[in-house]
């Protein structure tokens, strides 16, 4: 796997890797737009669990309107501010998604398949959460089931959640 980085001015920088797509980055005190390196660090562990949630929900045919997995940082104060701990929370709308299919794709997602993950978690803890919401029609989902697993050495089942 290759990438460049190309400064543009200032701190400015596009990045592109294998897959051809650029990525603006600067830095969060510089005046040009783009994410900050430790910005795309968390999306990267975002996206990479998600793409692996998703997919294993729609195998199992879960019916799945909205998927978004945020994710939540702490930075350590003192230089080079390394990221220190990190909770992602998974938030599924959809009609009638069966709880131990969502935590199922967590895990083997966390366990098995993500590899920024797999990297991440090596360096600092990583808690987990989940909410699944139920669409009511034209009505706002309700709350149907939430949960929360300890950092990233337990596998996120029901047990531990």
């Amino acid at each position: 796997m290759d990438a460049k980085v190309t400064w543009e001015k200032d701190l400015s920088f596009v990045g592109v890797a294998e897959s051809g797509f650029p990525i603006r980055m600067s830095s969060p005190s510089g005046p040009e737009a783009g994410a900050g390196p430790v910005e795309l660090t968390i999306m990267a562990l975002a996206a990479c669990t998600a793409m692996d949630v998703i997919s294993i929900l729609l195998k199992k045919q879960e019916r799945v309107g909205d998927f978004h997995v945020m994710v939540h940082a702490e930075r350590t104060t003192s230089y080079p501010q390394v990221i220190a701990s990190a909770e992602l929370q998974y938030v599924v709308s959809g009609r009638g998604v069966h709880e131990a299919s969502l935590l199922r794709a967590i895990e083997l997602s966390v366990e098995k398949y993500c590899p920024v993950h797999a990297m991440l978690s090596k360096a600092f803890p990583i808690a987990i959460r989940y909410s699944i919401f139920e669409s009511e029609g034209e009505h706002s989902p309700r709350l149907a089931k939430q949960g929360r697993c300890p950092a990233t050495d337990a596998k996120p089942t029901r047990e531990t959640c």
